[in-house]
């Protein structure tokens, strides 16, 4: 039993297990976002599903619907995840101002001190 113990609690597996959830359930937003963009493409040229479009017998309507999906999808993450989350995380967490790192700082020092050394 101490050994499950162990398991459950060592390292980030509730984190992980977490973010699955919550991962899964954005899935559901993100397909319920897509479905409603396809719709409104539906409402402007037809039918959202081109599965049964074959210019001269060549089935590509499936691969033409799986390439709008993957665009919406792409758009959806981007416009409504990484870029809100960007801008908060730089307001909320700015990243510090770039500057010298420490040991490139001693490493300063000492040679000033060398040089004033050589002065005297």
């Amino acid at each position: 039993m101490t050994g499950f113990k162990n398991f459950i609690l060592r390292g980030n597996l509730v984190e992980l297990a977490v973010a699955f959830i919550m991962a899964a359930a954005f899935a559901a937003v993100v397909t319920a976002t897509v479905t409603l963009i396809m719709d409104l493409i539906g409402k402007v040229g037809g039918t959202p599903n081109f599965s049964d479009y074959s210019p001269g017998g060549v089935s590509v309507g499936a691969w033409i619907t799986a390439l709008i999906s993957f665009l919406i999808i792409a758009a959806v993450v981007y416009f409504f995840i990484v870029m809100p989350y960007t801008k908060a995380k730089d307001r909320y967490f700015p990243s510090p101002e770039p500057g010298t790192p420490e040991d490139v700082q001693l490493l300063q020092e000492i040679r000033d001190l060398l040089v004033a050394r050589q002065q005297l």
